[in-house]
């Protein structure tokens, strides 16, 4: 899978070694379209591409983050529709929930 945000290798590594699930809902990437594997900027900034703001979420997450900041998302109709809670999100967008001074946490 490349990628085509500048991802540098070693980070697209580590986070293809890391993500076996999407990040958001802990669904098992597949072969249906909204379950394929998708790159994600748990912080909407392309510029940021370090092993705590990338990530691998499945395109149905993707699509329905969008460009919206993480915590409105995760507070929106459309994550909860989505079966996200705090126990389906992965450890690393924990952390950047847990960020002080993030863009996310305002």
């Amino acid at each position: 899978m490349s990628n085509s945000w500048g991802i540098p290798k070693d980070i697209e590594d580590a986070v293809l070694e890391r993500d076996k699930y999407c990040v958001y809902c802990g669904c098992e990437f597949g072969i249906e379209r909204s379950k394929k594997k998708s790159w994600e900027h748990i912080i909407n900034d392309i510029r940021i591409t370090t092993l705590d703001n990338i990530a691998l979420c499945c395109v149905g997450c993707n699509a329905s983050k969008g460009n919206k900041d993480l915590v409105t998302w995760l507070n929106s109709n459309n994550a909860k529709k989505r079966g996200i809670t705090s126990e389906t999100i992965a450890d690393v967008v924990k952390s950047a929930l847990n960020l002080k001074n993030s863009p996310i946490v305002q």
